[in-house]
């Protein structure tokens, strides 16, 4: 039950560290070219994307 909690515990831990960014892209039609709203601004749409960390690790030992 404790290695449960602690697990559980770490991967809340994890998740809480990890950084987000906000990604747009422009919208483009079915031709390819830009759409643009009433203002006249190419209208975009935009994610939000958590940011992960490279992990550092050793070296795969080849075989003989």
């Amino acid at each position: 039950m404790k290695k449960l909690f602690v697990l559980i515990a770490l991967a809340v831990f994890s998740l809480a560290h990890a950084e987000t960014t906000q990604v747009c892209v422009d919208v483009r039609d079915k031709a390819g070219e830009l759409v643009k709203d009433k203002s006249g601004k190419v209208k975009q749409t935009c994610k939000t994307m958590k940011k992960h960390e490279k992990l550092e690790g050793t070296p795969v030992p080849e075989k003989k």
